[in-house]
C-alpha cells in the first residue's frame, strides 16, 4: 500500500506543499490527496483588488493538479481524529472520512469580528473569494445608483490599508474612511509612514486614528468616543482567526488555535501531523513567532516539505530559512511601500516606495500564481523512494 499524505487546504501554503511533494517523491510509493473547500485556487493577497472591481484569476484546482498524480477532494474539513488518523470531510454527498499516514494542516485563517456587535451581520470581509465578491456587488450597486456612497474600512493592518486605498483608486466616486485603532502605519519606518499618509491624502482616504469601533449597524458605524459614521458598506479587516478543528482534535495549540510545531513544522504533540502557514505557531530563526502572512507560508511550507521528504526517505532533514524580511504593501495599482525589517522585526529606516514598490509587489504576486499553477515545473529526473518503514499504510485507518 502507498503511504498516504493528506494536505488540508489549497491556499498558497497547501498548494505549494502538495506540488513540491509530488515533484520529490516517487508516485508509486505515495498517494497525495488535497482537501479543499473551494474548487479554485484563491489569490488571497489580491482579494482587495477583486472587491474593488478588478479581475483576479482563480485557476481551477482540478486543472492545477492535472497530470501531477495529486488527488483533489472537494469538501469542508469538519474534524480530525489523530488517534485513528482520519479527516472528516463534509461535501455535497453528506460526508466521509479520508485516511492519512502523514497529515499536512494548511487551513489558513479567516476574518474574525471578535464579538463586536453587528459586525458579523452587517460588515463585509475579504478573507475569501465569495465574501470579496459580495462586497464588489455592493460597491457596484452604489455606483449604479449614481449617488456615490460612504465606505468605512475598519482595521489599519496591511489588509485594511490595501483595501481602503484600492477602493478609493478604483472607485473615485465613493467616499472612503479608514479607521485605525492606533497610529496609522505604526509598524513602518518614519519615511514609509509619511509615504502612506501622502498616498491616503492623494487618494482622498479619510483616516481616523486612535478610534475604537463599538458596533456596526446596517448604515452606520458607532465608535467608542461617541462619534457615528454613515456607511453604505462597512469592510471589516480588524482581525483574523484560525479554524477550531486543530484544537478540537486535541493537538497542542496556542490560545488562538494555531498548532504548535517544532523547528521542522512537526506538531509537538502528534508526530504524524505537520502544520504550515497561518495554521502554524512557528518560531523563526530570530526566536520570535513568525507572523501570519503569505511570506511565512512560503518558508514554513518549504521546511515542511524538506522534513516530510527526509522522514519518509531516511535522509537527513535540512533546516531551511525561517525568517521574516519585511512588508509589501500596495496603495492601489501605482503606489506602494516595501518595508524591510531587522532581525527583531522592527522597521529599518530605509524603504522602497512609489511605482517601483508597486511593480515589485505585482511581480511577486504574478510569480506566486505561476508557481502554484505549475506545481510540477522543474520535475527532477530522479525522485526519492520511500523507505520500507513508511511504504505501507496502517491498515486500521480509513480510506476515502
Amino acid at each position: 500500500m502507498k503511504h498516504r499524505i493528506v494536505v488540508l487546504g489549497a491556499g498558497y501554503a497547501g498548494a505549494h506543499v502538495a506540488g513540491s511533494l509530488a515533484r520529490r517523491l516517487v508516485a508509486e510509493a505515495v498517494e497525495i490527496t488535497v482537501v479543499s473547500a473551494v474548487p479554485e485556487f484563491v489569490q488571497r493577497m489580491r482579494l482587495h483588488q477583486l472587491a474593488s472591481g478588478q479581475e483576479v484569476a482563480a485557476p481551477r484546482l482540478a486543472d492545477v493538479f492535472a497530470g501531477t498524480g495529486i488527488r483533489l477532494r472537494l469538501g469542508r474539513v469538519t474534524g480530525v481524529d489523530p488517534e485513528r488518523r482520519v479527516v472528516e470531510v463534509a461535501d455535497a454527498g453528506g460526508g466521509a472520512e479520508v485516511g492519512y499516514d502523514t497529515l499536512l494542516y494548511a487551513l489558513g485563517s479567516h476574518g474574525a469580528v471578535h464579538g463586536v456587535p453587528g459586525a458579523a451581520e452587517y460588515a463585509f470581509d475579504i478573507s475569501g473569494r465569495p465574501s470579496a465578491l459580495r462586497l464588489r456587488e455592493r460597491l457596484d450597486s452604489l455606483g449604479a445608483a449614481g449617488r456615490g456612497g460612504d465606505v468605512v474600512v475598519v482595521g489599519d493592518g496591511l489588509t485594511g490599508i490595501e483595501t481602503a486605498t484600492e477602493i478609493a483608486e478604483s472607485r473615485p466616486g465613493l467616499s472612503v474612511t479608514l479607521i485605525a485603532r492606533g497610529e496609522l502605519g505604526a509598524r513602518l519606518s518614519d519615511g514609509a509612514r509619511s509615504h502612506l499618509r501622502r498616498a491616503c491624502g492623494r487618494l482622498g482616504v479619510t483616516v481616523l486614528e486612535h478610534t475604537e469601533v463599538e458596533a456596526v449597524e446596517a448604515a452606520r458605524v458607532l465608535c467608542a468616543d461617541g462619534s457615528v459614521l454613515a456607511s453604505d458598506a462597512t469592510v471589516w479587516t480588524a482581525g483574523f482567526a484560525v479554524s477550531p478543528v486543530a484544537a478540537a482534535a486535541g493537538l497542542d495549540v496556542t490560545q488562538d488555535g494555531r498548532i504548535v510545531v517544532d523547528r521542522v513544522m512537526r506538531s509537538v504533540s502528534h508526530p504524524d501531523v505537520y502544520a504550515v502557514g497561518d495554521s502554524a505557531y512557528a518560531l523563526g530563526d530570530n526566536g520570535r513567532p513568525l507572523p501570519m502572512s503569505c511570506a511565512s507560508a512560503g518558508y514554513t511550507g518549504a521546511q515542511a516539505v524538506s522534513a516530510i521528504v527526509g522522514r519518509l526517505t531516511g535522509r537527513t532533514i535540512p533546516r531551511t530559512k525561517l525568517e521574516y524580511v519585511g512588508n509589501h504593501i500596495s496603495f492601489g495599482r501605482r503606489d506602494g511601500v516595501l518595508q524591510p525589517v531587522d532581525a527583531e522585526g522592527r522597521a529599518k529606516p530605509k524603504y522602497v516606495g512609489g511605482r517601483k514598490a508597486a511593480r515589485i509587489k505585482s511581480g511577486i504576486l504574478r510569480m506566486s500564481l505561476w508557481a502554484t499553477s505549475h506545481p510540477t515545473f522543474g520535475l527532477p529526473k530522479r525522485r526519492h523512494h520511500v523507505t520500507a518503514e513508511h511504504a505501507v499504510a496502517s491498515p486500521a485507518t480509513a480510506r476515502v
